[in-house]
């Protein structure tokens, strides 16, 4: 079993509702689920995301070293330059997500929670006779994220991954209370969860199985880095972006507002035409309350399902947007 990151200690902040799997430790929010996600897109408060594993690779050769087993080019990643990666199977299906930045001296990266024990083993696991060292931080560094347009200051010495979503501050534990009095109001991750479903971005565990290949979620691209080769997993990736297409792709649901319950994670998605007992077509993989757009949700569904069919989601219509090109 993964071993669960440090319980957050801004649970014991008024409001704190915790968060269920995979997001255990930190708070669900607290107290007002809308307001929170207000005040996220227009850049205000912070989230706690000190649940998070946090990995560090040092030593001269560390990025040469990551750009062989990474689907990211990251052999000359400038200093202070955030970007994402993947780490495939052999067969090409996403094993881990690594959201990445190099300070110039050690390579920081933040993953699902519970999953660095597992990402480090790899590692570990083929660094043969490279200059780098890997290690876990999850128990001393907690990831704190601020919205874009914050005008937050970020406190000295502490390492920020920027990108068009936000920040990602790599803040000493030890902080957090702190940083939480001077940088409020705490944010909960529904909040997040709700403004990451809205833009179409895809979460290992929710929106990949044991099967998924990074064509089927958007991540050609942004993940994967299509003129570099030398990494597990390669071939699958040409091939499919060469000769063919994916079997699945990423859509997005507007979802029939008058539910009392979300669908769930792996709820079946099917033709709404067909109903209930119809043939399965694809599972729904994240749903939200957004504070504009009402319920929504992502899903994987089948590449030939027409893009313009009404769906159900269990029991629940929903009308879909294409992410993924069919």
């Amino acid at each position: 079993m993964p071993r669960p990151s440090p319980a957050s200690p801004l649970l014991s902040l008024p409001g704190a509702v915790p968060a269920e799997a995979p997001d255990e430790g930190v708070a669900a929010h607290y107290g007002d689920l809308f307001r929170e996600q207000r005040a996220l897109a227009d850049g205000s408060g912070f989230v706690d995301l000190s649940h998070r594993g946090v990995v560090t690779v040092t030593g001269p050769e560390r990025l040469s070293w990551l750009h062989l087993l990474l689907t990211q080019h990251v052999s000359d990643l400038p200093p202070g330059q955030a970007t994402e990666a993947l780490i495939l199977s052999a067969h090409g299906h996403i094993e881990h997500a690594l959201s990445l930045v190099d300070d110039g001296e050690t390579t920081w990266m933040h993953t699902e929670p519970g999953s660095q024990e597992a990402l480090i083993a790899y590692l570990e696991s083929m660094k043969f006779f490279y200059r780098a060292e890997v290690a876990d931080r999850t128990d001393e560094i907690a990831v704190v994220h601020l919205p874009a347009g914050s005008i937050a200051e970020v406190p000295e010495k502490v390492v920020v991954r920027e990108t068009a979503h936000g920040r990602d501050l790599f803040l000493p534990r030890t902080d957090l209370e702190s940083f939480a009095a001077d940088h409020g109001p705490a944010i909960g991750v529904l909040a997040l969860e709700a403004l990451r479903v809205e833009a179409h971005r895809p979460r290992l565990g929710l929106e990949t199985d044991h099967r998924t290949i990074p064509h089927e979620l958007g991540w050609i691209g942004t993940a994967v880095h299509l003129q570099k080769g030398c990494y597990r997993g390669q071939e699958t990736v040409a091939r499919v972006h060469n000769l063919g297409k994916p079997p699945r792709r990423l859509v997005f649901l507007h979802l029939d507002g008058s539910e009392v319950q979300l669908p769930p994670h792996g709820t079946p998605v099917r033709l709404a035409s067909d109903g209930e007992e119809g043939r399965q077509l694809g599972f729904l993989t994240t749903s939200a309350r957004h504070h504009e757009l009402g319920p929504i949700a992502l899903a994987l569904v089948k590449r030939n399902v027409p893009v313009d069919a009404p769906l159900m989601a269990g029991t629940t219509a929903a009308a879909q947007e294409v992410v993924v090109e069919p």
